[in-house]
């Protein structure tokens, strides 16, 4: 009934090196910071808080890539509508409204258009993941109740 998809076999490619990518870049957060800071003067005050930021927010990001790549496990098995994905999604909801807050938080340390923009953005995609755990649930009860019916 599925059929596996070049772009699905793309994507789950692309998360997995995202979460490498991701990695290192959380891992070389603390050691870059300092030398941005020694060449941008209105980060030097800033550095320790925007570390702390990005550090965090980075692990959250990491977080929603390792439940995107468990969904991606059960979409090329051929079974997405299961309630280990509607637990994914609420995952990724809730790490990406501690990204949002993690931002609100800094917003008085140093107030930036990009950390508004990431703000409005990852509660939207907060929301957004809410209401498409909520669509798998639903799908995840009717495939159930199909499946006792028949």
């Amino acid at each position: 009934m599925h059929k596996k998809s070049f772009v699905h076999h793309l994507t789950k490619v692309l998360i997995d090196i995202m979460l490498v990518v991701g990695l290192l870049i959380c891992i070389a957060i603390p050691f870059v910071m300092p030398i941005l800071a020694e060449h941008i003067y209105y980060l030097s005050s800033f550095t320790i808080p925007a570390t702390i930021v990005l550090i965090f927010s980075g692990l959250c990001s990491l977080f929603i890539l390792w439940q995107l790549r468990a969904m991606f496990r059960t979409l090329l098995g051929g079974n997405p509508f299961v309630e280990a994905n509607v637990n994914c999604l609420r995952k990724c909801s809730v790490a990406s409204f501690a990204i949002a807050i993690a931002f609100i938080i800094s917003i008085p340390f140093r107030v930036t258009l990009a950390s508004m923009i990431i703000v409005i953005i990852f509660a939207l995609l907060g929301l957004f993941c809410l209401t498409l755990k909520d669509v798998f649930k639903q799908a995840v009860a009717y495939k159930e109740e199909n499946d006792w019916t028949v």
